[in-house]
């Protein structure tokens, strides 16, 4: 740390409990009073000096007491920093640091210590160092800054706190990997304009480390707030990166927000920041705490993916413990709605803070937040798909982050479904919130659904189907197809449309693989002349594999028929006992089940006949090629 020496006398003050005295060997002829301390001096050295110290003894004389007593209640620093006044008086030897220079300086000028009372005065000693050395030096800025707090009177006059704050956004906002001389005082080596460490003035070529952007996060956030506050706006007036400033806010706010650490736990790997806060001995009180939050709300830059996403979800977090302002609240909520595509599952597990404790977790602040998303989505012009003249859906630019979301909140649906207290509207608005285009497939949606059914057993026939109404039965894969037709809980006609839907993914694949097999006949026929044996043994593989698949997906086929033609028997005989036909149940399900079903009996003959019409003419061209090619290989 920087200092200076004024003086050349020894220490000719010694205390004695709650008084000093000169040790001159003169005896005293003025009591200061400075709070609760006592000193013991004499006029000349103290009227030599200070304008207000001359005019304060002369009003003490004129009462005609030898020994005379002024009290000095408003000076700057108290009674430690009118010590070392006493002391320069006297010319006892004083040391400038930057922790004592600004109650120095301040003291100066109340005390009117100018140049008209001595050449060399304190005012000039202390502006001298304070420009020349502390504002020169990063430690000695911020050390020199810190104790601005208690001269707030003096500041405007003085404009201490803003030169040291303009020295401070000046050395944060200058890259000192750029620079020729690194900034010296943040605990680095010497350095040469080359680059290379110095030592005793001479180069020894060893290279200095990069200094990353965040290397003055720590520095600024042993700042008070309000200033702070100053520094940063200083910063963003001279341009400084948007990203720096939010990376510094996050820093400051998980420092004086203890339950950002709780919230987020002891996975945040998205911090931008490499070093991490130093936790308070002594945690801010709960109203500051809430005074801090909402500056942090307006401060942070509103920018997509400047600020963690789970930082911002421990601000929100963190809120609604505090109970802070709804409109604060809501501002967290748009943020995180801005970048949801970002966040994960762990993100959106927000605990219920409310009094009620319907519900183990927060599900109307989930739907807040994709209700900004979706609406932020529009804005961008991303809310649906294009279509195209064939009625395929074209990826829009903002479908990707949409399919994410929609991913992100099948998930989180899945997550709250088995909470007995979350009630059916509820679960059926988030759900139904997520737009059709967004799901490619429905399968998450199914998990959530049947999770749901299972932790609600009490749920009405009519309430399961209108639960069961959000899928989309026609985007299920076959897996989830096959789970559902065997799952007792869904509704029966939805488990009848899922059957129906199943047996057209099945045809749709068969006749996609036979599609496949006779463009490889014709390739075959038409192709390149003289194909080696290699390939035409991969080309068999590939046909044995096709075939395999054919008649798997064939018996999947024959065992979906069964079941729906067993469930047709049971429905109607049900339907004799309650005078219940199957065409009431056709009309009831909206689609001509019976014809289709027949309909896909028949197709599947057909198709078994076709298939062992292609496979023996199939069996006949392999062997007639294999016959062909036995010369040319011997």
């Amino acid at each position: 740390m920087a200092c200076m020496k004024l003086g050349s006398k020894t220490d000719a003050f010694k205390r004695q409990g709650q008084a000093w005295f000169c040790t001159t060997g003169l005896p005293s002829d003025i009591v200061v009073e400075v709070g609760e301390m006592s000193f013991h001096l004499h006029k000349f050295p103290l009227l030599s000096r200070s304008g207000v110290m001359e005019r304060l003894i002369a009003e003490a004389s004129e009462e005609g007491e030898e020994k005379c007593s002024i009290c000095l209640p408003d000076i700057p620093g108290g009674a430690k920093t009118f010590e070392l006044v006493a002391k320069f008086c006297y010319g006892v030897k004083l040391e400038l640091t930057a922790s004592n220079v600004v109650y120095l300086r301040c003291a100066a000028e109340h005390l009117e210590m100018t140049e008209e009372y001595g050449e060399g005065n304190l005012i000039t000693k202390t502006e001298t160092f304070l420009n020349q050395v502390v504002l020169r030096n990063w430690k000695d800025s911020l050390r020199a800054l810190q104790t601005c707090d208690d001269i707030i009177s003096y500041d405007d006059e003085l404009n201490v706190t803003k030169r040291c704050i303009e020295s401070l956004a000046m050395k944060a906002s200058t890259d000192p990997n750029l620079s020729g001389w690194p900034i010296m005082e943040y605990g680095g080596p010497m350095q040469s304009p080359g680059g290379s460490v110095l030592w005793n003035g001479i180069s020894t070529g060893a290279r200095v480390k990069n200094t990353s952007s965040d290397w003055w996060y720590e520095d600024a956030s042993t700042l008070s707030f309000p200033r702070y506050k100053r520094l940063i706006a200083v910063m963003e007036s001279r341009g400084i990166r948007q990203e720096i400033i939010a990376g510094s806010l996050t820093f400051y706010a998980k420092k004086y927000l203890p339950g950002l650490n709780r919230c987020q736990g002891a996975t945040d790997t998205n911090s931008s920041t490499c070093v991490a806060p130093v936790a308070l001995e002594a945690p801010p009180s709960e109203e500051d705490q809430k005074l801090l939050l909402e500056e942090i709300d307006r401060l942070l830059p509103i920018q997509k993916g400047l600020v963690p996403t789970n930082f911002l979800f421990g601000l929100l977090q963190t809120a609604l413990i505090l109970r802070v302002s709804p409109s604060y609240i809501s501002n967290f909520e748009k943020r995180i709605g801005m970048q949801l595509d970002q966040a994960t599952l762990e993100d959106l597990l927000i605990p219920n803070f409310s009094c009620s404790m319907e519900t183990l977790y927060n599900v109307d602040c989930v739907q807040q937040i994709l209700e900004h998303f979706l609406a932020m989505d529009q804005i961008t012009g991303g809310a649906s798909p294009s279509l195209v003249d064939d009625g395929q859906i074209t990826a829009s630019p903002s479908l990707t982050p949409v399919t994410l979301v929609a991913k992100l909140i099948d998930g989180y649906l899945a997550e709250v479904a088995s909470d007995v207290n979350l009630k059916l509207p509820k679960f059926q608005a988030l759900a139904a919130s997520v737009p059709d285009y967004a799901r490619h497939l429905d399968d998450g949606l199914y998990r959530a659904v049947d999770i749901y059914l299972k932790s609600h057993p009490w749920l009405s026939e009519s309430e399961k189907e209108q639960l069961c109404q959000l899928m989309d039965c026609q985007k299920l894969s076959l897996e989830a197809c096959t789970h559902a037709a065997q799952n007792e809980r869904l509704p029966l006609r939805i488990v009848v449309q899922i059957l129906f839907f199943e047996q057209l993914q099945l045809r749709t694949s068969i006749t996609g693989c036979l599609l496949v097999s006779d463009n490889l006949d014709g390739s075959r026929q038409s192709g390149l002349a003289g194909p080696t044996e290699r390939g035409w043994a991969s080309t068999a593989r590939e046909n044995q594999v096709l075939k395999v698949g054919m008649d798997n997906m064939r018996t999947r086929v024959s065992e979906l028929e069964k079941e729906c033609s067993n469930m047709k028997q049971e429905i109607e005989r049900l339907g004799r006992v309650k005078s219940f036909t199957w065409g009431n149940v056709s009309k009831r399900f909206g689609f001509k089940l019976k014809s289709r079903m027949c309909s896909a009996q028949e197709g599947s003959i057909s198709n078994q006949n076709t298939e062992s019409r292609k496979n023996e003419k199939l069996k006949d061209r392999q062997g007639q090629h294999k016959k062909n090619s036995t010369p040319k290989s011997r």
